[in-house]
This record gives structure tokens, C-alpha cells and sequence, in this order.
């Protein structure tokens, strides 16, 4: 039985329906991630599960249980938020163990457990400092400790790790998985718009936009065959290549033609039957485009260089199309220099030009 079970759930504020029959399953132990731009719905869904929000039709069941209507309090779910949210007053420990005094659990059993989430997440040594004596990564570690004494099932995160720097943000997700792994069977949803959190952390991700689910799937799933060109877009940086173009029938096989661009596509999946001869949009990833002297593209020229480290992107152009290309670090392409792109016709992804959705 799922962990949780998101059943035809339509939630409404007044006239404006937010959600119209969405259903998703989570099963016991898993992460899942809800991903998508700012206006998605993704922290609806999430206050939905949570009974923050009432919903307006459908059923939500957490540990085969029907909570659509309890109180958050009787869910059995833990909710870590992007504000840190802690009492500036009380100590760490006593933030962490508040919940539980105001639920009278015993003091041996908020001592264990207070104990126990400040190993899981190295804050022992700060059990007696106030928040404003803490950096922005202790205190939402404080915050992640003050749902993890709940000992739910369910562990709910809204965008957690927003309002740390780059460098924080990055200790913090590797926290977070860490944790996930060690507490065994507890299943997280966790909200955000950044698709490096989305990619790290997930078992699997939900991609939303405008309030529907785009696409749902593993990491590798979402990057490796998005499923219409929103994800294709939204997942990746540097973002995926697009080129229109159409499919026209040759030597017994279909290519995907741009102008003077032309690729077979014989190691091409499609879904369905092609549509020959129709408009099509081909997508390519960077580190997919290949610099080849006999490549199957040639006239391009670099027209910007740029140095990520171990990777560098060069941005490319015959004129017409303009590609980025991921190459390692070490190269020594400079800008004016012309070159060739080779690319492999089973790592590109085709879109219908009209609705979007791959083929």
C-alpha cells in the first residue's frame, strides 16, 4: 500500500480551481520531488497533504488511512518549511522538543529523541545556543531536527533550502539525502524549483507547470526522454538545443531536416508512428553535440567561450542555428575558430510543433 495516495484531489480558492482531479501515488520509503517554476501548484499540493489547505473533491490517504479531513496534528506527517520558523527565545533544544512538551510526551522520551535527531544531524554541540547564535545552515538543520523528533512516516520539505547561499544550499542537500537513507522506510516530498536539488535528491520527480503534471518519472527518465518540450527545457543546464525543423522520408529512412542540417534518424525511438513530413522540433543536449572535424555538421563558428571549470560551453553558429556544446575544461577551442558538431541520432528528442509532446 502506498505512503501516501493523492486520489482525483481538486483544490479551489473561492472562483480560481487550482487543482482539477490530480491522483499521484508515493510509496513507503521513497523520495519524491515536486518540481516546477514559481505558480505551479507544487506547495499546494504539499499544504494539501499536509491539511493546511482543505480540498474541494478527492481523497488523500497517508499509511492506507483516509486523512482528508483530520487535523495536520493527526496525519503523522512532519513538515520542515523554507522560513526556519524557530523561537528566538527558547534554546535549540527547547525548539526541537517543543511539539512534544506541548503534547506531554514523557521527558525520558524528548530527551531520546532530541538526542537522537542531533546525531542524525550533527547539532549536538549546539543544544544550548539561540537561534541568532546559529548560521542560516544550523538553523535549518534546527528545523529539519524539530520534525524529525516527531518520528513520523512522512516528512514533508517546502522549498527548505531557498533562503541559504549556494554553498549552504549544497551541505544541506547532501544532508538531506543522507538523512533519508538513514532513516530507512521514512518517505519525503519535497518541494522546489531547482532542478540540481530535483535531480541529487529524488527517487523519483514530479515536473509541474500551470498547476497540471507534466511528466513523472526517475532522475535519469526525466533528463534522458522528457516527455514534452516543457521538461525538456525546464531540466538541464545548460539548457537543451532546439531546432525546428521536419521529418522527410530518405533511403528507405526518415531524417529530421533544419535548412541545411540534415540527421538520420535511424536509431531514433519514437513513440508512435512518425509524422513525415510535418513540422518537428529536435532536441539536443550540450554535452551530447560532439566537436568533430568530419562531423555530420560543419560551418560552425565559436562565437562565445565560456569557462565552467571542469566543463567549458561553447556557443556555436552556422548562421542560422545557434548551439551550445559542453566540452571539458581542458579545451583550448577559441572564439572565431570553425568547427564541426557529430551527435547521435539515439540521444536527441523529437517534439510535435504543435502540441509539444515528444514523439
Amino acid at each position: 500500500m502506498s505512503a501516501v495516495s493523492i486520489r482525483d484531489v481538486s483544490v479551489a480558492f473561492e472562483a480560481v480551481r487550482v487543482f482539477d482531479g490530480l491522483s499521484l501515488d508515493i510509496e513507503e520509503g521513497e523520495f519524491v520531488v515536486l518540481l516546477g517554476p514559481s505558480g505551479c501548484g507544487k506547495s499546494t499540493l504539499l499544504n494539501a497533504v499536509a491539511g493546511l489547505i482543505d480540498v474541494a473533491d478527492g481523497q488523500i490517504f497517508i499509511g492506507g488511512r483516509n486523512v482528508t479531513w483530520e487535523e495536520p496534528k493527526d496525519r503523522g506527517i512532519a513538515m520542515v518549511f523554507q522560513s526556519y520558523a524557530l523561537y528566538p527565545r527558547m534554546s535549540v533544544r527547547e525548539n526541537m522538543s517543543f511539539g512534544l512538551r506541548m503534547a506531554k510526551t514523557p521527558k525520558a522520551e524528548i530527551g531520546r529523541r532530541v538526542a537522537q535527531a542531533a546525531e542524525l544531524l550533527q547539532i549536538g554541540h549546539l543544544l544550548d545556543r539561540r537561534p541568532d547564535q546559529l548560521s542560516g545552515g544550523q538553523r535549518q538543520r534546527v528545523a529539519i531536527g524539530r520534525a524529525l523528533v516527531r518520528d513520523a512516516a512522512v516528512f514533508l520539505f517546502d522549498e527548505p533550502l531557498s533562503n541559504l547561499d549556494a554553498m549552504l544550499r549544497n551541505e544541506l542537500r547532501v544532508e538531506i539525502k543522507r538523512l533519508h537513507a538513514r532513516l530507512g522506510k521514512a518517505t519525503m516530498i519535497y518541494v522546489t524549483h531547482d532542478q540540481i536539488e530535483a535531480m541529487t535528491l529524488a527517487d523519483r520527480i514530479v515536473v509541474m507547470r500551470d498547476q497540471k503534471v507534466q511528466q513523472i518519472g526517475s532522475p535519469a527518465e526525466i533528463y534522458g526522454r522528457p516527455a514534452n518540450l516543457f521538461v525538456a527545457g525546464f531540466i538541464g543546464a545548460p539548457q537543451m538545443n532546439f531546432l525546428n525543423g521536419r521529418l522527410e522520408a530518405e533511403g528507405g529512412g526518415l531524417s529530421f531536416v533544419a535548412d541545411t542540417l540534415r540527421l538520420p534518424l535511424a536509431g531514433y525511438a519514437f513513440n508512435g508512428a512518425p509524422p513525415v513530413g510535418e513540422e518537428v522540433v529536435l532536441g539536443v543536449r550540450p554535452e551530447h553535440l560532439a566537436l568533430a572535424e568530419a562531423g555530420l555538421w560543419q560551418g560552425f563558428g565559436v562565437d562565445i567561450v565560456e569557462p565552467m571549470g571542469a566543463d567549458t560551453v561553447l556557443w556555436c553558429s552556422d548562421g542560422t542555428h545557434t548551439l551550445q556544446v559542453r566540452t571539458t575544461g581542458t579545451s583550448r577551442i577559441t572564439r572565431g575558430e570553425r568547427v564541426g558538431l557529430g551527435l547521435d541520432p539515439e540521444q536527441v528528442s523529437l517534439f510535435a510543433a504543435d502540441t509539444g509532446e515528444r514523439l
